[in-house]
């Protein structure tokens, strides 16, 4: 079983314990699995070379990685993350590193080997996310300041970063061969419509700055250096207006409500176009609706006439 991996005799880790998150998925994935196996050996390598004591990781954790609080030789607080090497997780460490420390987490070190991924964070304290902080209407100003101070220009040529379309034709390539095989399924109309906006978008941005992509309230935590900063990135050069949908994908029963109010007051609080907004939120709510039936409707009020 994952849970009983073997006890660890150094890195400051008394046993070794798996977020239920990672646990969950390993099951389900045999590659991650066979890296979530060898996690006891590759946390006590990383502990020991950047000379780390261990807390249990946090619960119930990221689906692909291990997060623990740590502390380093001089007794500073830390948090270690040590990540499966995957796609979607892709230059997490250079955008930490190219907002150096503005609106996001401290990146301190990163290490690479084969699969594994470890960065040596900043640790928030108290790090509360702001999803149990504060009600949403007032999370809305929070992750519109955050945006404002995380869209930056791109590095000359994107850097290493990859543009926002990149992934908007991998979803919906990966949408449409789902939505073939589905049982149920949101109107083949309204699926066309909102896998052509979803590809149309990224290519008439009037503007490009450095996203974040998965900017939600629980992934905003509670600091001391700042108010609140920014964890867990996953970043693309591409329109600023995608990036306030996670956001509001998480907000379900002011979605559900008036989803174009809603559009229409994160976009007036981040200076974007609200209809541009609408429209990158009814693409992505008939990208997600195979998984999330509930987003049909969404979608259906949200179609452009």
């Amino acid at each position: 079983m994952l849970e009983l991996l073997p006890r660890m005799q150094d890195g400051g880790v008394v046993a070794f314990a798996l977020p239920r998150n990672l646990v969950e998925c390993a099951r389900e994935n045999p590659l991650l699995g066979a890296w979530v196996a060898g996690l006891p050996d590759t946390v006590r390598e990383v502990a020991v070379r950047w000379s780390l004591r261990l807390d249990e990781p946090y619960q119930p954790g990221g689906q692909c990685s291990w997060v623990a609080p740590a502390r380093d030789a001089g007794g500073q607080e830390r948090v270690l993350k040590v990540g499966w090497r995957h796609d979607e997780a892709a230059h997490e460490a250079e955008g930490l590193r190219a907002w150096g420390g503005r609106g996001a987490v401290f990146l301190h070190d990163t290490y690479v080997d084969g699969l594994t991924s470890a960065l040596l964070l900043e640790r928030c304290t108290p790090g509360t996310p702001l999803g149990l902080s504060m009600p949403e209407p007032e999370q809305d100003l929070v992750v519109a300041t955050l945006l404002h101070r995380l869209w930056m220009p791109p590095p000359p040529e994107n850097g290493p970063f990859r543009p926002l379309q990149v992934m908007c034709e991998r979803w919906a390539a990966e949408f449409e061969e789902e939505f073939t095989k589905a049982d149920e399924r949101i109107d083949p109309g309204l699926a066309h419509a909102g896998m052509a906006l979803f590809r149309e978008l990224p290519q008439t941005a009037q503007r490009c700055v450095l996203l974040c992509t998965d900017l939600h309230a629980e992934n905003i935590l509670a600091a001391q250096r700042e108010p609140w900063l920014v964890i867990d990135p996953k970043p693309y050069v591409g329109d600023p207006a995608y990036d306030v949908l996670q956001h509001m994908l998480n907000c379900d029963g002011r979605l559900a409500a008036d989803p174009g109010g809603l559009a229409r007051r994160m976009a007036n609080l981040l200076g974007l176009d609200g209809g541009r907004v609408s429209q990158w939120l009814f693409a992505r709510c008939v990208q997600e609706s195979i998984n999330q039936p509930w987003l049909r409707d969404i979608a259906t009020a949200l179609a452009p006439a």
